[in-house]
C-alpha cells in the first residue's frame, strides 16, 4: 500500500502543470518524492530547460507547429511556459496569441491534445454551476470567456474559439504577472452556424445551430450568477462575442458584477493610446484630431466612445467631440436619416448626408486618421491611403483587422502611397518597412498592451467594478511611455521586449484610479510596490507537498 502512494503521489507531481519541474527536479527531490527511475540522471537549470524549448520550436517547421508546442509545454509545466514566454516576448507571445492564434482556431478540431479551461454547453442549462463547480481551483480571480461567435476577423467558429481564452489568459500571466493558478479559460457552447464544422467528424463542439436570443441571454445570465456564487472576487473578459451581443452584455453587467469586454473597451484602450502617442509625434492636441471609422460595429464604436471621453477630458463638450469621430459600415456612413442602425450605434450617427463611398466620406470629413475594424481585407486601397497624405502632413493609418489576411492594408502599402509620411500602426504584427535607406518598424496595437495591465490593477486592488476611467488611464499611461525616439522609426508603442515593465507600470496607474474612483477593496500607500510584488514571477518552488 505504502509503495502505491508513493507512486501515486510521485505521477501527481510529474503531472501537475504547477508543481512539475521536469528534469529540474533536485536529487533530494527526487529522492523525497519517489521520483527516482522516473526522470534522466542529469539535473537542470530552469535555464537550461529553456534553451532546450528554444531548440525544439526551431525545429519546428511551422508557426501552427510552434503554437503546439508551446501549448503541450503549457500542459504539462507552467513555470518553463511561461520562463519561455518572457525570456523573449517579441518572439513568442505571436505564437501563442495572434497571429498565430487565428489558425490554431481554425484547426482546433484537428490540433486538440488536451482539454484546457471549461466548456459549459447549452445543453447543461440549468446545471451551469454544478459544471462550473468541476474546476479544480477555488480561487479564480479571472475568467475570459467566449461563445466563439466573432473570432478575430474570421467569423463564427463555435467551440474552437477555445484558442481565444486560453491564450488571453497566457498573456495576463506572460505581460503582467498575474497568477496563472487564479486563471480560467471558458467555452459557451451554444452551437454554431460554421456549416464546413458541423460537418467536420472532428469538430468538438455541439453539433447543433446557434440558439436564439432568449435563449441565448438566459445563458449567459446563469453563467454570470454560477461564476458569482463559485467565484465571488472573479472579474469577468467577455471575448470575441458577435455584435449583436457584445454591446447588450456589456451594458447588462457592467454596473452589476466586475467585467470588461476587450474588444470593446480593451481595443478602445489600445487605439487611443496610439492616438495619444500620434499626438505627441505631430505635437498636437487630441482635440485637433477627427477620425473616420471603417467598421460601425461593437469595436469601432467602443473607439470612438472612448475617444470622445479622452476629448471631453481635454476640455471640449461631449456634443463637439462627437462631431470629431464618424463610422462607415457595410451600408455605409452612420447617420441620422438611417433606420438600420443598433441601439449602441445611435450616438455615432452623424447629422450628415447618407454616403455609401467610403472615399467620398474621407474627403467630405477630412479626418486626420483613419481605423480599419471591418476585417476586409485590402479596404484601405492605394486610393484611399493617398487621398489621406493629400489632406494632412502626417496621417494616421491604422488597420486593426486581424489576423493578417483580414488587415485593412499593409505597413509596406501605407508608407509607400504615404512616400513615408504616414503614423502607422496595424492590429496584427507586420514586418519592417525599407524606406529610403532607413527601417521603419510598424507598431502592433495589440491589445496585450492594455487588458492585462488592466487585470493586474483589478487583482491588486481587488476592484468591483470595472469603470471607463481605467481605460483612459491605461491608453494615457501607455503613451508616456513611448520614447520620443521611437516616433522616427514609426513605433507609436513601447517594444514588446519591454512589455512587462511597462505592463506593471500601466497597472499601477490604473490602481490608482480604481482607488480614486472607489472600486478598490484593498489599499497601498505605494501601488507600483505593491504590484512588483504580487507580479508572478516564473521561478521553481522549493517547497513540494509530501
Amino acid at each position: 500500500m505504502e509503495t502505491t502512494l508513493h507512486n501515486r503521489h510521485a505521477f501527481q507531481l510529474l503531472h501537475d502543470p504547477f508543481l512539475n519541474k521536469g528534469t529540474a527536479f533536485t536529487e533530494e527531490e527526487r529522492r523525497e518524492n519517489h521520483l527516482e527511475g522516473l526522470l534522466a540522471p542529469t539535473v537542470e537549470t530552469l535555464d537550461e530547460q529553456v534553451q532546450r524549448i528554444i531548440g525544439q520550436l526551431e525545429q519546428s517547421e511551422s508557426d501552427l507547429e510552434r503554437y503546439m508546442e508551446l501549448r503541450s509545454l503549457q500542459d504539462r509545466n507552467r513555470t518553463l511556459f511561461y520562463k519561455v514566454l518572457i525570456s523573449d516576448p517579441d518572439r513568442f507571445l505571436p505564437l501563442v496569441y495572434t497571429p498565430t492564434v487565428g489558425e490554431a482556431c481554425e484547426k482546433f478540431g484537428h490540433i486538440l491534445r488536451r482539454s484546457h479551461g471549461v466548456y459549459l454547453p447549452v445543453t447543461a442549462k440549468g446545471r451551469l454551476k454544478e459544471l462550473l463547480g468541476n474546476w479544480g481551483e477555488r480561487d479564480v480571480r479571472f475568467i475570459v470567456v467566449t461563445d466563439g461567435s466573432r473570432i478575430l476577423g474570421l467569423g463564427d467558429l463555435g467551440a474552437s474559439g477555445m484558442g481565444i481564452p486560453i491564450g488571453k489568459l497566457s498573456l495576463y500571466t506572460a505581460c503582467a504577472g498575474v497568477p496563472p493558478r487564479l486563471t480560467l479559460p471558458i467555452t459557451l457552447d451554444v452551437g454554431t452556424d460554421n456549416e464546413a464544422f458541423l460537418q467536420d467528424p472532428l469538430y468538438a463542439g455541439l453539433r447543433q445551430k446557434r440558439v436564439d436570443d432568449d435563449v441565448f441571454f438566459e445563458f449567459v445570465d446563469e453563467f454570470v450568477q454560477a461564476v458569482q456564487d463559485l467565484f465571488p472576487q472573479c472579474c469577468i473578459q467577455f471575448e470575441d462575442f458577435s455584435m449583436n451581443h457584445a454591446t447588450p452584455l456589456l451594458e447588462k453587467y457592467r454596473d452589476k458584477v466586475c467585467c470588461f469586454n476587450d474588444d470593446i473597451q480593451g481595443t478602445a484602450g489600445v487605439a487611443l493610446a496610439g492616438i495619444y502617442a500620434a499626438c505627441q509625434a505631430k505635437s498636437e492636441p487630441i482635440g485637433d484630431q477627427r477620425i473616420l471609422f471603417l467598421g460601425g460595429g461593437s469595436a469601432g464604436t467602443g473607439i470612438a466612445e472612448l475617444i470622445v471621453e479622452a476629448m471631453c477630458l481635454d476640455g471640449m463638450s461631449r456634443d463637439e467631440a462627437l462631431t470629431h469621430v464618424r463610422l462607415f459600415d457595410i451600408n455605409g456612413l452612420l447617420v441620422k436619416s438611417r433606420d438600420d442602425l443598433l441601439p449602441f450605434q445611435l450616438p455615432f450617427a452623424a447629422d450628415a448626408e447618407e454616403c455609401t463611398d467610403f472615399l467620398a466620406a474621407i474627403k467630405d470629413f477630412r479626418p486626420t486618421g483613419i481605423i480599419g475594424v471591418s476585417t476586409v481585407h485590402g479596404a484601405f486601397n492605394e486610393q484611399v491611403i493617398k487621398t489621406m497624405a493629400e489632406i494632412n502632413d502626417r496621417p494616421l493609418i491604422f488597420p486593426y483587422s486581424n489576423p493578417t489576411s483580414r488587415a485593412e492594408c499593409t505597413a509596406q502599402e501605407a508608407y509607400d502611397w504615404t512616400e513615408g509620411k504616414v503614423l502607422f500602426a496595424s492590429g496584427t504584427p507586420m514586418p519592417p518597412v525599407e524606406l529610403r535607406g532607413k527601417t521603419m518598424k510598424p507598431s502592433q496595437g495589440n491589445n496585450v498592451y492594455i487588458f492585462p495591465a488592466v487585470g493586474m490593477a483589478i487583482f491588486a486592488t481587488g476592484a468591483t467594478h470595472v469603470p471607463e476611467e481605467a481605460f483612459l488611464t491605461a491608453a494615457h499611461a501607455l503613451a508616456t511611455h513611448v520614447p520620443a525616439e521611437y516616433f522616427d522609426q514609426g513605433m507609436l508603442y513601447p517594444s514588446r521586449d519591454d512589455l512587462r515593465p511597462v505592463s506593471l507600470k500601466v497597472a499601477g496607474e490604473v490602481a490608482r484610479t480604481l482607488e480614486k474612483l472607489g472600486h478598490n477593496q484593498h489599499h497601498a500607500d505605494d501601488w507600483d510596490a505593491r504590484i512588483s510584488e504580487l507580479a508572478y514571477c516564473p521561478e521553481y518552488t522549493c517547497s513540494l507537498p509530501k
